[in-house]
């Protein structure tokens, strides 16, 4: 299994850099700096992840997500990551 998950960074204006992931709907994550943002956004996998039941999604590849229409059209004005998940939940929280 793929050790990331590929993430799509928002930043409007005067607001944080928000974190999604498309093969995660529901999982987010919000930091005023980008480096902020992406720990942020490994910490909120690991946890959603660290307690997620049944079968873990599987991650598309980027490749994958780039024949999908409406990644294309989410992923417009974003910056794609791979956000690999926290390990470490203890140190984390």
């Amino acid at each position: 299994m793929a050790t990331h998950y590929i993430a799509l960074i928002h930043k409007e204006g005067r607001s944080g850099y928000g974190v999604s992931f498309p093969d995660l709907p529901g999982i987010t994550a919000v930091a005023d700096t980008l480096d902020d943002a992406l720990r942020e956004a490994g910490v909120a996998l690991g946890f959603a992840l660290e307690d997620w039941q049944g079968p873990r999604p599987v991650p598309r590849s980027l490749d994958e997500l780039r024949a999908d229409a409406a990644f294309l059209e989410w992923s417009a004005d974003a910056v794609v990551a791979a956000v690999a998940p926290a390990t470490d939940m203890a140190d984390a929280a």
